[in-house]
């Protein structure tokens, strides 16, 4: 049984999908993007997406009965592969070891042209 996660504290889903999924012992995250829930304001920089989309993952596995160190997968997009390492070091600030699987994949563009979109996928 599936059962829709939605918290104000990450951005709205902006199209017909849910924020998150609660599949019993597993939490399947949507893209999330650097939006400020409070606002809507996007912060500028590559880093200071890459916060506040964590901290926006963090706050909807939180919602979710989650946590960050229970994420066992992300998948991260960003527009600028040369932004890569200094994502990666706000990366590291989120999640400990063990680290969990990723995907880093440049893309061309991203919703509301942020620089950073992640999902993930979490034990409860």
């Amino acid at each position: 049984m599936k059962k829709v996660i939605s918290t104000t504290k990450a951005p709205a889903a902006i199209g017909p999908y849910s924020q998150a999924i609660d599949a019993g012992s597993m939490v399947f995250t949507s893209g999330i993007i650097p939006v400020v829930p409070e606002t809507g304001e996007i912060p500028e920089g590559s880093v200071s997406q890459a916060r506040q989309a964590f901290k926006n993952l963090s706050n909807l596995l939180e919602a979710a009965g989650s946590s960050m160190d229970k994420v066992i997968k992300t998948t991260v997009f960003i527009k600028e592969m040369n932004d890569f390492a200094a994502i990666n070091e706000v990366y590291a600030e989120y999640f400990n070891e063990p680290y969990p699987s990723r995907s880093c994949v440049e893309v061309a563009r991203l919703p509301k042209d942020v620089m950073i979109e992640i999902e993930a996928i979490a034990e409860k």
